[in-house]
């Protein structure tokens, strides 16, 4: 069993970048119910990726906690992973 989830994180106040502290995650665009598929994204060995559907720069930040963004607020709660 995973001890763990998918941290989720949104764009809601249309921000050009979001640090985030995990490489793999899933983006949802903007909170429900405006928000787009939810995705993964995988970002590898590279430390940028940007979201297909809403054009996101997500960019690791390794100062950052697993799950963690900054802002804070680009986190989204109460989702767990499938």
């Amino acid at each position: 069993m995973a001890h763990s989830s998918t941290p989720h994180f949104h764009n809601t106040d249309g921000l050009r970048s979001i640090e985030v502290g995990s490489k793999e995650f899933q983006c949802v665009g903007a909170l429900p119910p405006f928000d787009h598929p939810h995705i993964y994204l995988d970002m590898g060995k590279d430390t940028e990726i940007v979201c297909p559907y809403c054009s996101t720069l997500y960019i690791f930040n390794g100062a950052l906690g697993e799950g963690q963004a900054n802002p804070a607020s680009a986190l989204l709660e109460g989702i767990a992973a499938a």
